[in-house]
């Protein structure tokens, strides 16, 4: 129930109070300030009158009578003023030295008389003179009479204070009039302390002294008169707290009786009314306590004896509670309980229960009340949604630390077991060091005729004789011999080199040289030769056993291997950190170059269609302003006098629906038409179409498939769509062409836009399952009278599925029944979805052989648990099987070629024509981890843009050595194709002669189907290995390694094709920075621009030109793209440079095909 509570005005009542006082009680928001007009009051002490005070003579007042008669010793002290006037003020009273105290003329008259009495009797028992005495009473006459001045002051400021208030003081005049009396007594007080103070004195002392005396008195009386009075403040100042603390007491009261009553009226007009809930105050304001009021005896607890409030906030949505509520004072069946309003609530949501099953709940719509405060719906859903925003970051900071810590043990354990590793191997290579070492140590003993150690006791460190007699040896006639040595078997190389020097020895033809016995030697290793390493020509290496020499005084054997082992082991440690380091450095330079593509491709994606729509900014924030800007001259809305925007987010799923329709208006450029909003913080996708009028008429929604803009930065993400692919073909285990390839690679590039892929395949008999991870079979199903084996496992991080029956198992992908055993595999592929419970949303089949599932669908899994889906059938080559793609056309919900221009160029074929409103053409990518120049092991050196020349230079040299050509610096033109009529063979055949006339290199990579094409091509190898054997190359046969080669290493990739469904070969050849040189057709038009002819069109792309291109399919074509190509490699190389540079940072991966097929599924499911 929406509980609409009006204000009510304050309540308003007179009172009787002590006697008649009358006193307004105003509303409770303004009684503190009321009290606070009051708080200071002159009062004085109360005294008791002496036992005279009724016969004391009036005196006359001082103080004239007021014009409004108040109750006696009423002096009302004024309002307090400012910190300036209270400081001067106080400055005033202490000059004058007296407190200021408010007494009536009467009490003076009294008060004087007493003091004439007083003095008398002093007179007459201390013998002072009278005249001092009366001096001592006239000092303090004249100390009254200043207070008496300061009082009127206060009374006359007083006469303009409000009657209201001064009646609320009429008590506390009184004690005023007593607190006269008061000071009276003092004056008597003061008036034996006078008369103690002269007690002893003789009365016949001199006048002299007598006037001393009285000087004296007067001092005396004097000070005792401040103390005194300075104790009176004092204490009139704690009575004035007092009282302070009295008055809003008694206004407390007053208030809490006022709301009483005002509860009272409520409750009974509510009763009065049948309302159950009312609550207090009226107006419910956040941030602030209310109090809720249940009335029991009108709801469905009303035998209840617990009554409790169960609730939250603005629909149910925000900070829930439960309360426990009392019975009130209240006449009738009445229950409360206070709560505390969050400022964020705009409404209260609640209900009654009994703490149990029993509930009042409004007749099943629950109590609501509204409530005032800077917050509504909206700003609350923007809350929220900060709320869950902070809530995912948080979630996903805590995600990235558990993978940081899982990274983190992933890589400690990575590293133990390395280092086991290492020490495993540090263990063998000692141990067969060891045994090699042994063999040594057995010929290690000198030949007294040919060789000696002098002295024969040495150490490591020691400088010692090495004689040897090279008499009938081979060194015999050498005019020099060095000694070329080492130690422990060579263990450390080349150590010890040294010319000999003809010896003394007379026994034979000796030479020696001193050496030095490096550290750690066992044993040393040597060989004698005619010269210095490298230089040397002659040796005597012992026949081939070298010479060795055992250490006597050398470290312990033992010692000596467990430290070679661990000396080999830090090495090994060392070897392996530094090709880590340099991995995961590539790694990061690799992810660093995919990140910088897939931006500017983005970039691309956004600005593609500029001439018809874009934004600012281009990269769109949630929680932004963002304006549209559109050009209606190239859409169905040209000349239309309006056009509207009509706008949405989340693929038009956002909760707040689609915004109202905006007109546009003319933008600053004059060309185009712009509108502003804002973008919701949980939006990622801005979704758009344009009609001319408000309420519709002539719609531009893209042909169907709307405008979609992503929005980043916001807190929700896109709903992962779950994507099945239904082919025969997959890289790199079952590929026959070009299908097998765009599976793979289009999956994976989906999958990493965040959304689940799945392949179903045939398990073929000839598949190679090595590059099949956690292959394993899951499950068998029946169907069709023949059981079907269900295997898993992951391709290139994909999951695959394969089905195995024995129809597929002849040997190979096609060539036996095809029609039959693919049918049968496209309904075994449904009935695993359907049997399996998945529920898919797109369901892609490709070309004739997987047609048959878009109508095996409509027709049988549509309806019966598979309603989901939506079918996308894509054609990769419309040369086979036109009846299944013509069929399949028909039942698709969309379908696509691989190119825009081919979508064009077989629009007019019977099996597609009448099916336009739903063919789309979406360019082909390549795989950016299989085609990577920067991380290829086929080619010599990696490089990216930044480094082409360098590396393409090193990739021709090891191209050319080889294939055995002239390693010399010639543009080197690149053939790599089928050998089919469509590859346009006459076409490769002339530019190879071509080339060879400019002086150029040409090398093929191919084959042919054909016999006879394949023959043709064998004829024309032998025929330019005899005459050009330097300059041309033909490998007819399929190399991966070779092709990899020569897309580094050549200038240029020619691909004449007749026709061109895509086309992936001048894709790649772009990656690797060589120069495409094309046929305008199909895919080719689409991807190469030439240089000389295309800017426009390349830069209506968001690009730059990147290669040579030809129309017509003649040699003349082919001669004046070629001659152009090889021309601008001779005459500007630097520019050519630059050339092979751009190719290579343009992006032709998956990434911009990939967002395409996600507009496409979307909109198939629109």
């Amino acid at each position: 129930m929406e509980m609409a509570l009006q204000p009510r005005t304050p309540p308003f009542c007179r009172m009787t109070l002590f006697g008649g006082t009358r006193l307004e009680v105003r509303p409770v928001t303004q009684s503190l300030l009321w009290c606070k007009e009051f708080t200071r009051i002159r009062i004085m002490p109360p005294v008791a009158a002496g036992s005279e005070y009724s016969r004391r003579r009036p005196r006359r007042s001082s103080i004239p009578p007021m014009k409004d008669s108040h109750p006696r010793g009423f002096a009302p002290r004024p309002q307090v003023g400012t910190g300036m006037q209270k400081k001067d003020q106080s400055e005033v009273e202490q000059k004058e030295g007296s407190s200021k105290y408010s007494l009536s003329s009467s009490g003076i008259n009294e008060r004087k008389v007493a003091g004439e009495e007083q003095t008398t009797k002093l007179d007459s028992v201390s013998g002072i003179s009278g005249r001092a005495v009366k001096r001592r009473v006239d000092i303090l006459e004249g100390v009254e009479e200043k207070s008496y001045r300061e009082d009127d002051k206060d009374q006359k400021t007083f006469i303009g204070m409000s009657s209201v208030a001064a009646d609320d003081y009429e008590t506390d005049g009184q004690r005023a009039e007593d607190e006269e009396d008061q000071v009276g007594l003092r004056k008597q007080h003061l008036g034996v302390i006078d008369m103690i103070a002269t007690a002893g004195k003789q009365p016949t002392a001199s006048l002299s002294e007598k006037k001393e005396e009285e000087a004296v008195v007067e001092s005396d009386v004097e000070i005792s008169k401040n103390e005194e009075l300075g104790k009176i403040d004092e204490h009139a100042a704690i009575t004035e707290s007092d009282m302070e603390e009295s008055v809003m007491k008694q206004k407390a009261d007053i208030d809490a009786q006022a709301h009483k009553q005002m509860l009272e009226h409520l409750a009974d007009e509510n009763f009065s009314s049948g309302n159950k809930v009312f609550v207090v105050p009226e107006v419910v304001k956040s941030d602030e306590v209310v109090e809720i009021f249940f009335n029991r005896s009108l709801s469905a607890l009303m035998n209840e004896p617990d009554v409790l409030i169960k609730g939250a906030f603005n629909g149910w949505r925000w900070k829930f509670f439960t309360e426990k509520m009392h019975k009130t004072e209240l006449q009738g069946d009445w229950w409360s309980c206070q709560l505390s309003v969050p400022k964020e609530a705009y409404k209260i949501d609640f209900v009654f229960f009994n703490g149990g099953n029993i509930y009042e709940n409004n007749n099943s719509k629950d109590f609501s009340l509204l409530v005032e405060g800077e917050m509504d719906e909206l700003a609350f859903e923007n809350i929220l949604l900060q709320e869950k925003q902070r809530e995912l970051e948080k979630l996903a900071a805590e995600e990235a630390e558990r993978e940081r810590q899982a990274e983190e043990r992933r890589r400690r354990e990575a590293d133990k077991a390395a280092s086991e590793a290492d020490r495993a191997q540090a263990k063998v290579e000692v141990e067969k060091k060891r045994e090699a070492f042994h063999r040594v140590m057995k010929l290690a003993e000198s030949v007294d005729d040919v060789w000696h150690i002098e002295p024969n006791a040495f150490k490591p460190g020691d400088r010692v004789g090495l004689y040897y007699n090279r008499s009938s040896r081979p060194l015999a006639h050498a005019t020099e011999i060095w000694i070329h040595g080492g130690h422990n078997n060579w263990i450390h190389g080349l150590s010890i080199v040294e010319r000999l020097l003809r010896s003394e020895k007379k026994d034979g033809d000796w030479w020696y040289a001193e050496v030095v016995v490096p550290d750690q030697a066992l044993v040393l290793d040597w060989v004698f030769a005619n010269g210095p390493p490298q230089k040397a020509n002659v040796y005597d290496n012992n026949n081939s056993q070298d010479f060795h020499a055992t250490v006597p005084n050398c470290v312990p054997g033992d010692l000596f291997w467990v430290e070679e082992e661990h000396r080999i082991y830090r090495k090994l440690q060392e070897e392996r950190k530094l090709k880590e380091e340099a991995f995961r450095k590539k790694a990061e330079k690799t992810a660093c170059l995919k990140a910088e593509t897939k931006e500017r491709t983005m970039k691309m994606f956004l600005l593609s269609q500029k001439h018809i729509v874009y934004t600012e900014p281009l990269d769109i924030r949630a929680g932004s302003m963002v304006t549209v800007f559109y050009n209606p001259s190239n859409t169905v809305l040209s000349g239309k006098p309006e056009v509207w925007f009509r706008c949405s987010f989340n693929r038009w799923t956002h909760h707040r629906g689609p915004l109202p329709p905006q007109k546009m208006v003319l933008a600053d450029n004059g060309s185009h038409l712009k509108v502003t909003g804002k973008v919701p913080i949980d939006a990622y996708m801005m979704d758009f179409v344009f009609s001319e009028r408000e309420d519709g008429g002539i719609y531009d929604n893209k042909n169907g498939m709307d405008y979609h803009i992503p929005v980043s930065g916001g807190i929700l993400k896109e709903p992962p769509m779950h994507i099945v692919h239904i082919a025969v073909e997959m890289a790199p285990i079952a590929k026959v062409g070009g299908l097998g390839d765009v599976v793979t690679s289009l999956s994976r590039a989906v999958q990493d836009l965040g959304h689940n892929v799945d392949i179903i395949l045939p398990k073929y008999d000839c598949m190679n399952l090595s590059n099949v991870k956690d292959f394993h079979f899951r499950r068998s199903f029946g169907w069709g009278g023949t059981e079907i084996k269900v295997w898993f496992g992951k391709v290139e991080g994909l999951s695959v599925y394969f089905l195995e029956n024995g129809m597929f198992s002849v040997g190979g992908i096609y060539g036996r029944n095809d029609g039959d055993r693919f049918g049968f595999f496209c309904h075994a592929a449904l009935e695993f979805l359907l049997q399996s419970g998945s529920c898919p949303d797109i369901l892609h089949c490709h070309d004739w052989s997987s047609a048959p599932v878009a109508w095996l669908f409509k027709e049988h899994y549509m309806h019966y648990g598979l309603s989901n889906a939506r079918v996308i059938f894509t054609i990769h080559n419309l040369e086979f099987g036109v009846h299944h793609i013509s069929k399949a056309m028909t039942h698709a919900d969309k379908a696509t070629t691989v190119s825009h221009t081919y979508s064009k160029e077989v629009s007019g074929n019977p099996a597609i024509s009448p099916h336009l409103f739903k063919f789309h053409g979406i360019l082909n990518g390549i795989d950016p981890d299989i085609w990577d120049p920067f991380n290829d092991n086929f080619i010599p050196v990696s490089y990216t843009s930044e480094n082409v020349v360098e590396g393409k230079k090193a990739a021709k040299e090891a191209l050319q050595q080889r294939l055995g050509l002239r390693r010399s610096d010639m543009p080197l033109v690149g053939i790599i194709s089928r050998l089919t009529v469509q590859k346009g063979i006459h076409l490769i055949k002339h530019a190879i002669w071509r080339t060879l006339d400019r002086n150029g290199q040409v090398v093929l990579l191919g084959s042919a189907p054909d016999p006879r094409i394949q023959n043709d091509f064998v004829n024309l190898a032998n025929q330019l290995h005899s005459s050009h054997s330097d300059r041309a190359r033909l490998c007819l046969t399929y190399d991966e390694p070779l092709s990899h080669l020569i897309y580094a290493g050549a200038d240029f990739i020619l691909v004449p094709s007749l026709f061109e469904p895509c086309g992936l070969t001048q894709l790649i050849a772009m990656r690797y920075g060589s120069i495409p040189v094309v046929r305008k057709t199909g895919g080719l038009y689409d991807t190469v621009f030439d240089v000389d002819n295309d800017k426009q069109r390349a830069q209506a792309q968001g690009l730059e030109p990147n290669g040579f291109s030809f129309d017509g399919a003649d040699p003349g074509g082919v001669d004046y793209a070629l001659n152009r190509a090889i021309s601008a490699w001779y005459d500007g190389r630097d520019w050519f440079n630059s050339l092979c540079k751009r190719v290579m940072e343009q992006d032709w991966s998956w990434n911009r095909p990939a967002l395409d097929y996600m507009e496409l599924y979307h909109a198939a499911r629109k």
